[in-house]
């Protein structure tokens, strides 16, 4: 591919379902080699962006290139490979005759051994697809996203179902692959998913794009800070009272002050609390705004985060 041709162009993008804006004007370049993380509350069009990308869906009105080709086009051409959040495997075969059979339907295909060794799959190459778990479905299916040697991998909430130790596998193989020049769209709920492996970060909200860029820069767009100490007696009221603080957080001896003006709270937390130390001042990061941006209630905590 020509180094000057986007992985993915997009232009005006939009679809409605009935009255429901799904996709409301997105416009977003990614270049060839990126990889570029979608998030958003449910609703927000994640879904609907990627079935647009993939051709799937026709669009009411915008048009999208994918390395400068329309999506069928490249799709057709093997250029593009997918792992959705819905779709089975071909029951009775295993993992390598899976592999194989669709391997021989793409010009360029990866070699099996190479597409097991990509995707760590190597314990499930002679397990039949019906054997599988719902985590180790998932784990198949991306390998079968590989097969093509795409130039852009779609992902679309791929850890879905599986295990913390699957989980960080997945995304290891997934940012190994990525590293060949290839580029990456994934959409995730789970926040540290998009902190942690993407190299920039595309916020949707109703639709259209709310905040674009990399992790550092999306959370310092609602100007928030977090100031962190040991304070084992405190009072959660007395430290919400104090000027500058817009809420207060306890994990064991350790407290979290959200703040609008970090400079005054630190000023106040010393002076009506001496003893606190082991201070820390951070901004509030993508949470914060995830949370300001798309209005959303809660964001998704990862699995082995919650207690």
């Amino acid at each position: 591919m020509p180094s000057s041709t986007p992985g993915l162009a997009i232009a005006g993008l939009r679809k409605a379902f009935g009255a429901v804006a799904a996709v409301d004007g997105v416009d977003l370049e990614v270049p060839g080699g990126q990889t570029i993380a979608l998030l958003g509350p449910n609703g927000a069009g994640k879904s609907t962006t990627i079935d647009l990308v993939l051709g799937l869906a026709e669009p009411d009105a915008g048009t999208i290139e994918v390395f400068g080709r329309p999506p069928r086009a490249a799709c057709d051409a093997g250029i593009v490979g997918a792992m959705l959040q819905t779709g089975g495997l071909l029951r009775e075969l295993t993992v390598r005759e899976l592999l194989s059979v669709m391997g021989s339907m793409y010009p360029r295909a990866i070699g099996v051994d190479e597409v097991v060794e990509l995707a760590a799959i190597g314990e499930l190459v002679d397990r039949r697809t019906h054997q599988l778990s719902g985590g180790e479905t998932q784990r198949v299916r991306f390998a079968l996203a590989l097969v093509s040697d795409p130039d852009l991998l779609v992902l679309d909430e791929p850890t879905v179902a599986m295990d913390v130790n699957a989980r960080h596998g997945f995304w290891t193989a997934m940012r190994g692959f990525a590293s060949r020049g290839k580029t990456v769209l994934f959409a995730t709920h789970y926040l540290d998913e998009a902190d942690a492996w993407a190299d920039r970060i595309v916020m949707l909200a109703r639709g259209r794009i709310v905040a674009d860029g990399s992790a550092s820069e999306i959370g310092a767009l609602v100007g928030s800070k977090v100031v962190r100490a040991t304070l084992r007696e405190a009072e959660l009221d007395a430290l919400r009272a104090l000027p500058g603080v817009a809420a207060v957080a306890r994990h064991g001896d350790t407290v979290e002050l959200t703040c609008t003006d970090s400079d005054a709270a630190l000023r106040a937390l010393l002076a009506a609390e001496p003893e606190a130390c082991d201070l820390e001042v951070r901004s509030a990061g993508i949470e914060a705004a995830f949370l300001a941006l798309t209005g959303d209630v809660e964001p998704t905590v990862a699995p082995e985060r919650v207690a």
